[in-house]
């Protein structure tokens, strides 16, 4: 060991031994503690951490049979789970060493050790120890994590009937493998259900994969999806799995679905059917196990009737189906959404806010927030860093010039199609042109305008 890292604790009833790891290890180690008692592990192990636990297998109480320094490995263990424990002996054999083993010990040291021998074993069970705790700590956040997320369903909240009806469809539904189809407008939490649905499923320990599939372009949607081989194409410079491959043993999350044209829907439909992907340039299939999500805000029945989606591909994609209501339409999840974002943003910019006044819960009920959530959230957060005082007030939300078309619209019909045409190209001359903020108050990705901007001729 180049460097002196680690803390070794030997116990042996043989002070000779303990003398010899002391004086041998002293230059390699931080630290060595040596104890002849074995009775004292356990004040040891609370005063400090060790990374190596050098044990004897046999104490005078028992010669030549092992089972005292068996009962203090388990001992060991049972107050340190990632302990890393290797077993010195004189009376080293196979059967004994996998024994060890297998009751939790992690290497075998028969003595007399030869001395780069032991330096080297110590070396890679230092490591081996970091290791351990390393991918303890991380799957002790991850659990963490998954606790918060899951209270109940991280920022997807509601006590309204709607959302309690959404809750009520993902708790029957997500043990199941049933394909899944989320309706909603942009900003509702359609991702937010799609993992929820995720975490409660029995797939909760593999991947969860989202694709949004208005942002792929004709070109890249094969090799994204389904992946390439080297040389398929000009960039294609090594094999790349597609994002099914990827979420196989998992599930998929394809958000705006509705977005897709038909040759596009065509290839996914093949995918589906098959249950097996081809990548660009490839000519073997490759078998998938996934879960399928998929969500959109586009009225995907209305469009097979006019020949846009296909009808075969809807009943592929939507065994259940989950509509989320607007904002606009459960005003009684205004108080506690605005509660729970206010305590997250408080904690974030470290500024004590207090629970929101009528006066501005009446301001809230009275928006009609195109955006829904993601613009409440957005809203709240703004507020709380421009906030100079605990208590916010209705001026401390400009809603009536946020993320919304305030001028009154007078309407000749009530067809949907005339009047996005008429809003769209209101909002695009509100915003001299700039697509990315016309699209970002319509609640649509720049994908999705260029669309619909293509289709009415705007």
């Amino acid at each position: 060991m180049a460097t002196k890292f680690g803390k070794i604790l030997a116990v042996d009833d043989n002070t000779d031994i303990l003398f010899a790891l002391k004086l041998l290890l002293r230059p390699h180690v931080e630290l060595v503690t040596t104890e002849t008692e074995p009775e004292k592990i356990p004040a040891l192990l609370k005063e400090t951490d060790y990374d190596v636990i050098l044990l004897d297998m046999n104490f005078t109480q028992d010669a030549i049979s092992g089972k005292e320094g068996f009962h203090w490995l388990q001992k060991i263990l049972q107050i340190d789970p990632l302990a890393v424990v290797l077993f010195i002996t004189a009376y080293g054999d196979v059967e004994k060493s996998v024994q060890a083993i297998k009751a939790g010990a992690t290497d075998f040291i028969i003595k007399p050790w030869q001395n780069e021998k032991l330096i080297a074993t110590i070396s890679s069970a230092i490591k081996l120890n970091r290791s351990r705790r390393e991918a303890s700590d991380l799957r002790e956040k991850q659990r963490e994590i998954n606790t918060i997320m899951d209270q109940p369903f991280s920022d997807f909240i509601g006590i309204s009937p709607g959302m309690q009806q959404v809750f009520s469809t993902i708790k029957k539904v997500a043990a199941t493998d049933a394909n899944v189809l989320i309706l909603g407008e942009n900003g509702t939490g359609k991702e937010l259900v799609a993992r929820a649905l995720h975490r409660n499923s029995l797939r909760k320990d593999e991947a969860f994969i989202s694709v949004d599939l208005g942002a792929l372009s004709e070109t890249l949607f094969e090799s994204e999806l389904f992946g390439h081989v080297k040389g398929a194409f000009t960039d294609a410079k090594t094999d790349r799995p597609g994002r099914f491959e990827l979420a196989s043993g998992g599930t998929i999350f394809l958000d705006e679905i509705g977005n897709l044209s038909l040759p596009m829907q065509a290839k996914l439909l093949t995918v589906l059917e098959r249950r097996e992907v081809t990548r660009v340039g490839a000519n073997k299939p490759k078998p998938i196990d996934i879960r399928l999500i998929s969500a959109t805000n586009m009225p995907l029945k209305k469009m097979a009737t006019e020949n846009q989606f296909r009808q075969d591909l809807i009943y592929r994609i939507n065994t259940v189906e989950i509509e989320i209501p607007p904002l606009r339409e459960r005003p009684e999840d205004i108080p506690l959404l605005a509660d729970h974002f206010l305590k997250i943003f408080g904690k974030k910019y470290n500024k004590k806010i207090n629970k929101l006044n009528s006066q501005v819960i009446k301001k809230f009920h009275s928006y009609p927030w195109p955006g829904n959530v993601r613009e409440f959230q957005h809203v709240l957060e703004r507020a709380v860093i421009m906030s100079e005082s605990p208590n916010l007030e209705p001026n401390d939300f400009p809603l009536s010039t946020h993320g919304a078309v305030t001028d009154a619209f007078e309407f000749d019909t009530y067809n949907l199609e005339d009047i996005e045409q008429k809003v769209i190209g209101k909002v695009l001359r509100l915003h001299n042109g700039n697509i990315s903020k016309a699209a970002s108050d319509l609640g649509l990705t720049r994908t999705s305008l260029y669309r619909r901007m293509e289709k009415y001729g705007l």
